[in-house]
């Protein structure tokens, strides 16, 4: 993976960023996305595509990487901007806006998928890159791991939807909660089109949202 990113390394190019989202597929809550910078000698054994760790090597990996990175940023787009203008644009926008956090403007960024978003740096797409980039692999640990703490924190305010063991994502519980009580304000409305029918939002409120 290390291999992967040093292989862009030229005269114009000396530091490389990666980026990746955490998030598309939940019900519930916003998508997250972290950008990561390190210099090319660095190298974190076990940072993989964050879906093959388990949680607790995650956490291990997490704190590694904000130690050992030259710069790195992490951004929140709310589940209402996802209803807004669509996940990918959602996705791409958190993205977006977790590169211009980097304190160093790197001289090349690496996205992971095929679709990339506007920046004044070179940009590059990679098909499952959180697979094939150590840079995007990293990125992708911050993100599930911050959608992860936001989703759990979250949870104690709406524990019938148990948020902190699904994180939104659309498993039978969480399904038939919805089904059974409604939305929560959480929850993304454009994904819930097959699921509710009649079912109003869930009368239930949040004072501070993420």
């Amino acid at each position: 993976m290390k291999n992967f990113d040093n292989s862009f390394l030229n005269d114009n190019i000396k530091l490389i960023a990666g980026t990746d989202e955490a998030g598309r597929g939940p019900l519930a809550g916003p998508v997250v996305a972290a950008s990561v910078i390190f210099s090319p000698d660095v190298y974190i054994e076990g940072v993989n595509d964050s879906k093959q760790l388990s949680v607790k090597k995650r956490e291990i990996l997490f704190e590694e990487i904000i130690k050992h990175s030259i710069a790195w940023g992490v951004s929140v787009v709310s589940h209402g901007k996802i209803d807004e203008i669509n996940i990918l644009n959602a996705s791409l926008l958190a993205m977006l806006n977790s590169v211009k956090k980097l304190k160093i403007k790197p001289g090349l960024i690496l996205i992971d998928g095929n679709k990339a978003f506007h920046y004044d740096v070179q940009l590059q797409t990679v098909v499952k890159g959180d697979s094939k980039s150590f840079c995007i692999a990293a990125a992708s640990i911050l993100a599930k791991v911050a959608r992860d703490t936001i989703m759990i924190r979250l949870s104690h305010h709406f524990p019938e939807y148990n948020w902190e063991q699904n994180k939104g994502y659309p498993t039978k519980h969480h399904i038939e909660t919805i089904k059974l009580i409604g939305a929560s304000p959480l929850h993304r409305k454009t994904f819930l089109r097959n699921i509710l029918t009649d079912k109003s939002e869930a009368g239930l409120k949040l004072q501070t949202v993420y």
